[in-house]
């Protein structure tokens, strides 16, 4: 995997409302796939967060997402290339 893909793939996995789902969509992983590369790539007090707020969310997985939320990613989300926010 690029280091392009690795950041997209953590700042996913921060999003509270991207599901695992959509990173398996988009790269293929599984969610313990997602949880070994967080687990290599960030500082262990960082990786220990984000593991409690994955476990307290109930948006990342779409089985415990109420019925309202359908898209992976907000409406008003601009789009991102390469991982900066581009113009309008």
């Amino acid at each position: 995997m690029s280091p392009e893909e690795i950041d997209r793939i953590i700042e996913m996995a921060w999003e509270d409302r991207t599901p695992f789902d959509a990173i398996k969509a988009q790269f293929s992983l599984t969610e313990s796939e997602v949880r070994t590369l967080m687990r290599r790539t960030l500082k262990r007090s960082s990786y220990i967060l984000w593991r409690k707020r994955v476990e307290e969310s109930s948006l990342k997985h779409l089985k415990k997402r109420i019925d309202g939320v359908t898209t992976f990613k907000a409406n008003a989300q601009r789009h991102i290339t390469l991982n900066k926010l581009s113009k309008r």
